[in-house]
């Protein structure tokens, strides 16, 4: 009987001790969800938040100036299919820029464009290559392909690195939203080197 005593207070202290611990942690998660709303609060004046609008409005301007810089491509290429490449990537660009308001729209900003100088160089770049290359040559699409790389890979390190920011800072649905339009610009990447090793290149190796 003595046994039995001992087992049922310590059953009873157990169970004040798993109370006591529900107690504490329930307290816990209040403090944690009070904690978070505070930083939430805070968080729009952190020099990481600005720094993130920053480059939003930054690629925000860069999209919209890639969707012109495509149809000049397009009018560039010799091949139907790096023209048909340039205009799907060029209706992509489009929904990018709405995907980028909608963006804008959870974190509370307006969507506004910054000047992005690194996008507007290899733009220019681009445009340097259609005027140095001959008209319905296999050369200009090979140089034109790696032109529309050098915009792909400036897109994949911003969405990329953007995507992780707003991890970070706990943007869930902003992350889920960059981090689907950094898999379509690696795709149309991918796609834009299947086109040049399948025959661009080697034909325009054959040329004079």
């Amino acid at each position: 009987m003595a046994t039995k005593t001992t087992e049922n207070t310590n059953t009873a202290a157990s169970a004040s001790n798993s109370a006591s611990t529900g107690a504490v942690s329930t307290a816990d998660k209040k403090m944690k969800v009070d904690n978070a709303s505070v930083d939430g609060d805070e968080m729009k004046n952190s020099s990481l938040h600005k720094f993130f609008v920053s480059s939003l409005k930054d690629i925000y301007f860069a999209e919209n100036a890639i969707i012109e810089a495509l149809e000049k491509m397009q009018q560039a290429a010799t091949t139907e299919e790096l023209k048909d490449a340039f205009e799907d990537h060029q209706l992509q660009t489009k929904k990018h820029v709405s995907r980028l308001e909608k963006v804008f729209k959870l974190i509370d900003e307006s969507p506004e464009e910054k000047q992005c100088e690194a996008i507007k160089g290899i733009i220019k770049e681009g445009e340097e290559i259609i005027k140095s290359t001959q008209e319905g040559s296999m050369t200009r699409d090979a140089a034109l392909i790696i032109a529309a790389q050098k915009v792909e890979h400036y897109e994949i390190a911003t969405y990329g690195g953007l995507a992780q920011l707003a991890i970070t800072m706990g943007h869930d649905k902003v992350a889920d939203l960059l981090e689907k339009t950094l898999q379509e610009e690696e795709d149309t990447d991918y796609n834009l080197t299947e086109i040049a090793e399948t025959f661009i290149n080697f034909d325009a190796e054959q040329e004079d």
